[in-house]
């Protein structure tokens, strides 16, 4: 059995490990293999890659994702070995908070390493809330003007500083703006639509524009406008996964996130 970095001329291999509905995951660990920020492994046994997994680094945090382990190779001990070896290189990198969203058959293996749990994303799925082409005034499409208060919200919502993530996808946003203060904004090309915002307002306006083009959501379960939002619109919860932490608790805010990112970086 031997651990390696997972090289670009792997991935040819990756979509037989990857569990049914996962074939999304293919471009994601695609960019991993050419971003000097994303340090993916592989497991090997008898020349064939039986796992793989890639710790996300954003200076002192860093985000484990798609721990993948071929259905062959399950049930012994390789999605720990995984998780340890990225644990341990992301300490190396001088990160002191991990995180990770866990599925179902994950969670057991992240609890045993000494992960634990945050809190929890809800998936909402159902039809476009007939008002969804009603739009905001406030809201508008991205300038550089609003950049340094995007940063600022981000990082007091996140606990991160993970700007360098967002700014390729500014130039597609949208903003919500009160008095030229930026209460939200909506990144439609960063992972699954990113909605962050501080009022009510800004986050359901934003969540009615996204939804023009989804059909579904996932938000953590501290927002209660959101789930009330998405109640009163008939959409109906269909899962639950745990957002995880290892090491030093970090203040965020999830009660302000009205979209996830995805499941590698929350």
């Amino acid at each position: 059995m031997e651990i390696q970095p997972l090289q670009p001329n792997d991935l040819a291999h990756i979509p037989a490990l990857l569990p049914p509905g996962w074939d999304t995951a293919l471009p994601a660990i695609q960019f991993y293999t050419t971003s000097d920020f994303c340090f993916p492994i592989k497991v090997s046994i008898d020349h064939k890659i039986a796992g793989t997994g890639t710790a996300i680094v954003h200076h002192d945090v860093a985000w484990l994702a798609h721990i993948i382990v071929h259905p062959d190779h399950r049930n012994k001990g390789i999605g720990q070995l995984i998780t340890e070896s990225l644990v341990e290189m992301a300490y190396a990198k001088s990160c002191d908070t991990l995180y990770l969203l866990a599925t179902e058959l994950g969670e057991p293996v992240y609890r045993k390493i000494g992960f634990e749990t945050e809190t929890e994303y809800l998936f909402f799925k159902g039809e476009k809330p007939i008002d969804s082409a009603i739009l905001d005034d406030c809201i508008v499409t991205y300038s550089s003007a609003y950049e340094k208060q995007i940063a600022d919200l981000d990082h007091q919502v996140s606990g991160e500083d993970r700007m360098f993530h967002l700014q390729p996808h500014l130039s597609s946003g949208f903003v919500y703006v009160v008095d030229n203060i930026v209460e939200g904004y909506y990144l439609p090309t960063m992972g699954d639509g990113m909605i962050i915002a501080t009022t009510s307002a800004a986050g359901q306006a934003l969540m009615r524009l996204r939804l023009m083009t989804k059909d579904f959501a996932v938000f953590p379960m501290d927002n209660i406008h959101a789930v009330n939002f998405f109640q009163q619109h008939s959409y109906s919860e269909i899962r639950r996964q745990k957002r995880m932490r290892l090491g030093t608790k970090r203040n965020w805010q999830p009660a302000h996130i009205y979209n996830r990112i995805g499941g590698n970086l929350g």
